[in-house]
């Protein structure tokens, strides 16, 4: 959500915004509705004044005078209960816009504009791809070596539980742990210098089952519900990232300036319908039901140069756990109509699948300046005027799995069908050097 006063200062931003993220909102109306609230609210606030001056009224006058004040007073009470349910009916339906309504984009940082993932530029490449040609002995894909292996186990998976599911067994189990563990040690021993302070991520365990208050409060409703696992009864969701609950665990909080930032990272087990995906991705571990992930979240002051620096060290963070891999990767800047509608900028990185003879997707890195922290209501003091403003917040992957064992399994196999695995997962695995038949 963003500031009212935005729209009504530069309506034509907003527009070319929701253009250029392919977002379908009426702005129009928007301001249509907002200048009807402000009326009411007016009315309201001109007709209790009226009833205040009249009550003062009504004990002053002589005796005969007052069933006139008291008729009048009782007209004023009822327009005001008539304004009040009207005001309510506004409020609702303009709360119920504003939640289509897209951030600003970072135009002014370069931001492509384009409609869809193929407007998006590649900012940097790390490592060196090897296409199935390559290997020099017949190249088999993740799925290919990991069933010969007995490591992943998919007809299995389709059988618990339908279609996009699976299951890992034995050493797919162990390097799925190994890579989570690399990731989650990696993030605890960052460390950061600001305002002479060391600053580190702190480890949260978070609920994966939320208030759909969660849900649109990050941004995932309304407009990515038919994406989301609902539990209807009882109004809560299953959540598709560690995001939801982090970014929300000060939720209607203010906190002290002197507090941030905040630094999080947590792991969770993430739920996704993929209901618009269908017959897309269907073979392997790349578009599944269920994964595990590590997330960072950063709340920071509302400093666009602040945020944008916290950008950076969150992107730098995931880049380094791939480097750690030896996994060979890009990054790309992501165009306004593959972003979303809450983000301000927005980085992918893509990781070399040869299987696939081409990048994948396997992290996010978004900002959001105060598109999320409005909806939460998640503020913070400032010490120069003792007045709440609204954070800022980021977020990024910093692995997911079983995703990026598709890159592991498949750059890292032998001739004779085994995986060596790579060095930094070695201490996860026991000391396991090579997963063979």
């Amino acid at each position: 959500m963003i500031d009212i006063r935005l729209i009504r200062e530069h309506p034509d931003l907003v527009k070319r915004a929701a253009r250029d993220k392919n977002l379908r909102v009426d702005i129009d109306r928007i301001l249509a509705v907002d200048e009807r609230r402000r009326a009411l609210e007016t009315e309201f606030n001109e007709l209790r004044h009226e009833q205040k001056e009249a009550g003062e009224r009504i004990a002053k006058v002589p005796a005969a005078q007052k069933p006139e004040l008291t008729r009048a007073m009782a007209q004023i009470k009822s327009r005001l209960k008539e304004i009040d349910a009207q005001r309510q009916q506004v409020e609702a339906e303009l709360r119920e816009l504003m939640l289509l309504v897209p951030q600003i984009p970072a135009y002014d940082e370069g931001v492509p504009v384009g409609p869809d993932a193929s407007c998006n530029v590649e900012i940097r490449r790390v490592g060196t791809p090897r296409r199935k040609g390559e290997f020099g002995f017949v190249f088999r894909d993740h799925l290919e070596l990991g069933t010969a292996l007995g490591i992943i186990d998919v007809d299995r998976g389709v059988k618990l539980a339908g279609a996009r599911n699976y299951v890992l067994r034995g050493a797919g189990a162990q390097l799925h742990e190994a890579v989570l563990h690399l990731a989650w040690d990696m993030m605890a021993a960052r460390q950061y210098t600001a305002d002479g302070r060391t600053l580190r991520f702190v480890p949260l365990t978070v609920p994966v089952l939320v208030n759909d208050a969660l849900m649109y409060g990050t941004g995932f409703f309304p407009l990515h519900r038919e994406e989301v696992y609902l539990c209807e009864r009882d109004g809560q969701s299953l959540v598709g990232t560690a995001e939801v609950p982090v970014t929300g665990y000060h939720g209607d909080e203010i906190l002290e300036e002197a507090e941030l930032p905040k630094l999080y990272f947590a792991r969770s087990t993430c739920f996704r319908r993929e209901a618009g995906a269908a017959g897309k991705d269907t073979r392997g571990l790349y578009r599944i039901h269920y994964f595990d992930k590590v997330e960072q979240v950063v709340i920071c002051r509302a400093d666009p140069a602040e945020s944008a620096r916290w950008h950076e060290a969150i992107l730098a963070n995931a880049e380094a756990v791939l480097q750690t891999l030896g996994l060979p990767y890009r990054v790309v800047e992501v165009c306004t109509g593959d972003m979303g509608q809450g983000k301000v900028r927005m980085f992918d990185i893509e990781t070399w699948m040869p299987g696939r003879d081409d990048w994948g997707e396997t992290h996010s890195a978004s900002r959001f300046h105060d598109f999320q922290a409005r909806r939460l209501n998640l503020r913070y003091r400032r010490q120069d005027t003792g007045r709440p403003e609204f954070c800022h917040t980021l977020n990024n992957t910093v692995i997911a799995s079983p995703r990026i064992l598709i890159p592991l399994l498949e750059m890292n196999q032998n001739a004779d069908g085994s995986v060596t695995v790579p060095e930094a997962l070695r201490p996860y695995m026991n000391g396991l050097e090579r997963i063979t038949p």
